[in-house]
């Protein structure tokens, strides 16, 4: 456990070096959603329809922007090798990495989604369902993205390969927060669609860890 709290610090220093962090992120994220208006006009009754979904397509989109250096970075310069020797099993390592990419972008981005989905047209009411559903679609987003960064391993266009994979995964939780948004700003249960989200963040929760493990002693082998 030691070694695993050791690695989940790590991961958040280094989520942090540079200067920017999540911060690029965020920005990203709300950059797509001010290009909206611009091309679809700015009445209300033109946003307000999309907001929910224009919010979720953007968390989406900018959850894939530090993907790339998850596990690459340690690939490269030899570090995973000695994780991969250390005491904490592989599949451990997988989860403390996803669990940093969670709280370093994930968090912030998911705090972000209701400025966003708000300035969208989306009732201010909505602001902690939007918030709660982003949190957990982020956590699934890192999980599903650490598998995706595990799989493109030693890939010359590594960036590209991890978009290709993890973006069809990110479709069911953008369906299925984007439809509790929706639902919610109908008056109608939102609470089903976002079981189903928690459904989808379990699944990658027990997915995710083996096939990562597997991955990545592929790419070293």
């Amino acid at each position: 456990m030691k070694a695993l709290t050791i690695l989940w610090r790590r991961e958040l220093a280094l989520a942090w070096a540079g200067g920017g962090g999540p911060l690029l992120a965020c920005a990203f994220f709300l950059t797509l959603t001010a290009l909206v208006p611009l091309t679809v006009g700015g009445s209300p009754e033109a946003l307000t329809p999309l907001s929910g979904g224009v919010a979720w397509l953007a968390l989406a989109l900018a959850s894939t922007l530090s993907l790339e250096r998850l596990f690459e970075r340690d690939f490269e310069d030899g570090a995973l090798d000695l994780i991969a020797l250390g005491s904490a099993p592989l599949e451990l390592v997988v989860v403390a990495k996803a669990k940093a990419q969670w709280l370093a972008v994930g968090v912030p981005l998911a705090l972000t989604a209701p400025v966003a989905a708000i300035a969208l047209g989306l009732p201010v009411a909505l602001a902690p369902l939007t918030a709660l559903t982003a949190l957990i679609g982020s956590l699934g987003f890192a999980l599903t993205g650490a598998l995706g960064a595990a799989l493109a391993l030693g890939s010359k266009r590594g960036g590209l390969l991890i978009a290709v994979v993890v973006l069809p995964l990110y479709i069911p939780p953008v369906v299925f927060g984007s439809g509790a948004l929706t639902r919610a700003a109908d008056g109608a249960d939102p609470w089903p669609a976002t079981a189903l989200l928690a459904a989808y963040v379990l699944f990658a929760a027990v997915i995710t860890p083996f096939a990562g493990a597997a991955a990545i002693r592929n790419a070293q082998g």
